[in-house]
């Protein structure tokens, strides 16, 4: 297993939530024996989000606040803290505290068969809109792209940074992960998925759902197809 891991969280308006979930993932990696480095992004926030990653670089251990403005939507957020990495692995997960950091062993675990692991919420605690959602995209990208996992927009993932030098992500919304998955298939690179614990929002609200984030998503899933078949063609 690699030796070092960057942890990217993408945050968008998570004051109520950014310092605990901070806080769960540098208890959790103090403990995994790896070097390590924490990474916040704070996607152009209205609220308190920035200055409270301000507050935790004075008193979390290997911690650094990535900021940009205005907000550029989650995948721009999740690239910020991608080019901001400098370990080997990348891990990310939302600073929404719906997932339980502690199972990142799972993950870990996983790269022993894959060069991508990720996460399958299989009690997913949304509202049926974004079920309904989700499910619609899975069977899309699974037409497009066939199958890389279940759980495409899984917010828990883990992979080997190399995999950043040949895949190219563009989009700055919820496409990014398809971008991922499918751009590292493509390549031969590998991809396994294992059950995570998902739990409910509790403070703060979500995005994703968003009509235009949606509409967004799909317009968006049809370009990369293209792209991805321009980009392979070059490659040969």
């Amino acid at each position: 297993m690699m030796s070092s891991l960057s942890i990217v969280l993408p945050a968008y308006n998570e004051e109520a939530n950014a310092e605990r979930a901070v806080e769960q993932v540098s208890a959790v990696a103090r403990q995994l024996g790896m070097d390590y480095e924490i990474i916040l992004v704070n996607d152009g926030s209205k609220d308190r989000t920035g200055e409270i990653g301000h507050e935790l670089e004075r008193r979390v251990p290997n911690f650094r606040l990535v900021e940009h403005y205005p907000n550029r939507g989650y995948g721009g957020a999740l690239k910020a803290g991608f080019a901001a990495a400098t370990k080997e692995l990348v891990a990310f997960v939302p600073a929404d505290n719906q997932f339980d950091f502690h199972e990142v062993n799972r993950l870990l675990e996983g790269l022993a068969r894959a060069d991508i692991v990720s996460g399958y919420r299989a009690q997913r605690q949304d509202h049926f809109v974004r079920k309904l959602n989700a499910l619609g995209w899975n069977t899309v990208v699974q037409v497009l792209f066939g199958t890389l996992c279940h759980d495409i927009d899984c917010g828990f993932k883990v992979f080997r940074r190399e995999i950043l030098d040949h895949v190219n992500l563009a989009s700055n919304g919820a496409m990014i992960d398809t971008e991922l998955l499918a751009g590292a298939k493509a390549r031969g690179y590998r991809i396994a998925e294992v059950s995570v614990t998902h739990l409910p929002r509790t403070a703060g609200a979500a995005t994703g759902a968003n009509v235009r984030v949606v509409a967004r998503a799909f317009r968006d899933l049809v370009r990369f197809r293209q792209r991805l078949s321009q980009e392979l063609r070059r490659e040969r």
